[in-house]
Parts: C-alpha cells; structure tokens; sequence
C-alpha cells in the first residue's frame, strides 16, 4: 500500500511542484486549494493516469477550522503533511486593514495548527510521520511592506521547532524550508525591474525554482529520523 501525503496549496507553483514529486516517488494524494480546484482536478487526474496512484482534490480554505476539520473527517492514514498553502500581502503596516492582517495569519500560521492538529492523530496510529512546512527567509529576517507576512513566517519557524519537540518522541519529524526568492505567480506583483533587483542580490544569479523546493521537499522527507526541528533556508546564498 502506497503512503498517503497531503500537501495545501497544491494548484499551482510550489505545492504544484511537490505534488508532482510525491507522485514521482509512488505516495497517494490529498491535495487542496482555495480557488482553482478544476486546475487541481485536472491536476490529480494526470498524476493518477502518469503514476498509478491515487488522487483527492478539495477546494479547502486552509485559514479555516471548519472547513479542515470537514477535509480531514474522510481521511484514515495520513504519513506526510506538507504545509504549503499561502497568500502574498505588500504595502504599509499602517495602511493594513485588520481583516488583511487576519487573513495573512490565518493563511499561513493558522492553517499549520489545523492541519498539525488533525494530523497528529493519524501519524500517532502510523507510528510516525512527517510535518514540513514551506517557510520563507523573511520568517528570517524580516521584510519591509510584509510585515504580516514576515510575522507569520516568523511563527511557522517557531511553530516548527517547538512541534518538533514535543513529537520527537513519537518518531514524528517536523521540519521546515525557508525559501528565498522562487520563480512562482506570487512574485508577479513585482515589476521586471524590481525581480532584477532581487537577482542581482543573489549569489546563485537567479531565481530558485518549484521543482527544486520539491526535490528538497522528498529528501527531508527521506531523511534519517534524527533530522527535525530544522528550517533549512533555500535561497541560493542571499540569506
């Protein structure tokens, strides 16, 4: 029987990208999106018909309880949880309103104890399991115009460490990956000026890529058992 992963915000980018490498190396689908849940469907129908495995999709709002609880009540066997799911915000702190600042936080950091919460108990009946969540270097370091973000990030880091000990010794590992600058439909706010910018601050000379955070992705997943509580940056050097 194949290991089961769910991996949110699976449309496009990188929870795209991972979903096409968990695939790749035979484990079965839960994947969700907010929005574009035909492109995700037809998605998990490729990868089904590509690799033999098996695909769920829902349209699933990771920031809400409810609406995760109800994706959860129709899954038995859980190994791997990839936190991928996650909105942009740029602008002024104080010209944030608070229901953008509530929905940056409930997008990424919310969505981490929800998902965790519920996994948690199908990982226990496993005997053990994976948490990675996909972080960013300005959980780091901080950005300016994405301060929301950036405490959010800055949470999911916190949240990965302190998850990490509390289920070490129930052989679940939670780790994390800070990435850089990645070449997804969330950068395209930016000018070709600014992504320019951006480049020449980075010592790799260029954007990270999906596919590489997935290949980093299925190698923590593949990890020795000792390897948790890490957020490993992925930002070809800028960090």
């Amino acid at each position: 029987m194949n290991k089961t992963a769910m991996i949110t915000g699976a449309s496009r980018g990188i929870g795209r990208a991972m979903a096409e490498a968990f695939a790749a190396a035979g484990y079965d689908l839960v994947l969700t999106c907010l929005q574009q849940i035909e492109e995700l469907e037809r998605l998990g129908r490729e990868l089904e018909h590509t690799y033999a495995i098996s695909c769920r999709c829902a349209a699933v709002d990771a920031g809400s309880y409810e609406e995760t609880a109800a994706l959860f009540a129709a899954i038995r066997r859980l190994d791997v949880l990839v936190n991928n799911a996650g909105i942009a915000y740029m602008g002024l702190l104080q010209d944030m309103a608070p229901e953008e600042w509530r929905r940056i936080i409930a997008t990424h950091l919310d969505s981490c104890f929800y998902t965790s919460k519920q996994a948690i108990p199908l990982m226990l009946a496993r005997g053990g399991g994976h948490i990675l969540n996909i972080s960013s270097v300005w959980g780091n370091v901080g950005a300016s115009m994405e301060v929301a973000y950036s405490a959010a990030k800055g949470g999911v880091n916190a949240f990965t460490r302190a998850l990490a000990k509390e289920l070490a010794p129930s052989r679940i590992q939670v780790n994390a990956i800070a990435c850089g600058v990645i070449d997804t439909d969330m950068n395209h706010c930016l000018s070709p000026e600014e992504l320019e910018a951006l480049r020449q601050e980075i010592p790799a000379d260029r954007m990270g890529t999906p596919a590489e955070v997935a290949a980093l992705a299925l190698q923590l997943i593949q990890a020795p058992g000792y390897l948790t509580g890490q957020v490993i940056t992925l930002d070809g050097g800028w960090y």
